[in-house]
This record gives structure tokens, C-alpha cells and sequence, in this order.
């Protein structure tokens, strides 16, 4: 006497119907990735870039806000930054944030 509404729906729509279920789900996840990982990748290569290309007399500033000038750069990820003078502190070559003034490779002549 009643049809229940799985009877009343078209059989045919069944992956058609599946596919254009997960095409907003596709969307957001592409909008996401070019607005938010994508720019994020781009920003941790660059400084990645930046602190392998660190060089002695580069002027530098720290995550803590510290302005100095790199006096040596060790490949244990350390690098020892002079702030003031005669007093030189060691930090991490992932927490140069900027470098300022960048020094010329000396030339050979």
C-alpha cells in the first residue's frame, strides 16, 4: 500500500550521484592547499635557503628579537652571533629569522 522511498529512487544515479557528492570535498581540499600549504611550503624553503646561506659579517636578527653580526658558522646548526662588542653568543641557525646586511664573498683575484 505505501512505497517506502527506496523504491521511489532512480538506480541508474548510483555513481554519477557518488561522484558529484565528492566534488565540493575535491574543491575545498585544492582551495586549501593553494591558500594555505602551498604558501607555507614556499615560506619554510625559503628560509631554509636564507640560513644555509649564511656567511661571517652577516647581520642578523634572532626569533628573540637579538640584532647581531654572525662571527663564525658552524655546521652543527649553530651559529655564533656577535651583539655587542666582545660579547659573542651562540644560537641556533633556525632561529635567524632576518639577515640585514648581507656580506660580498671576497673576491679572488
Amino acid at each position: 500500500m505505501f512505497v517506502t522511498p527506496a523504491f521511489a529512487q532512480d538506480a541508474g544515479a548510483g555513481a554519477a550521484g557518488a561522484f558529484a557528492s565528492f566534488v565540493p570535498l575535491i574543491l575545498i581540499f585544492a582551495i586549501m592547499y593553494f591558500l594555505l600549504i602551498r604558501p607555507q611550503q614556499k615560506k619554510l624553503k625559503d628560509h631554509k635557503m636564507m640560513v644555509e646561506a649564511l656567511r661571517r659579517g652577516d647581520q642578523v636578527v634572532t626569533q628573540g628579537g637579538i640584532l647581531g653580526k654572525v662571527t663564525n658558522v658552524g655546521d652543527d646548526g649553530q651559529v655564533q652571533v656577535e651583539i655587542a662588542e666582545g660579547v659573542k653568543v651562540k644560537v641556533l641557525k633556525s632561529t635567524i629569522v632576518q639577515v640585514l646586511n648581507k656580506t660580498e664573498p671576497a673576491a679572488n683575484s
